[in-house]
């Protein structure tokens, strides 16, 4: 029993720092602090996307392989993430 409470802590730990490495701060000015927004008009509403969809979108745009007229700016964005770095991200917005 010992062992699974320090396996789910530890696990626990490792999570959060993943989610901690992307600054969901910086994407509010485009996307709303809730993600609420159209960013620049253009974008869908990231708040009623899944995670899904968040996870593979935001894969792409560092691949370069998704995304419209905004493509290049949501790739400089998310270039430096790891893409387990943005599949943490996309569990803690969207639906």
């Amino acid at each position: 029993m010992k062992k699974i409470v320090i396996a789910s802590i530890a696990a626990l730990a490792v999570s959060s720092v993943a989610m901690a490495a992307v600054n969901t701060a910086a994407c509010a000015a485009c996307h709303g602090k809730h993600f609420e927004k159209h960013a620049m008009g253009k974008s869908k509403i990231v708040k009623n996307m899944t995670h899904a969809e968040i996870a593979t979108a935001l894969k792409g745009y560092k691949a370069g392989t998704f995304g419209g007229v905004l493509k290049g700016v949501m790739h400089g964005q998310v270039a430096r993430y790891s893409d387990a770095d943005l599949e943490a991200v996309a569990q803690t917005i969207g639906k």
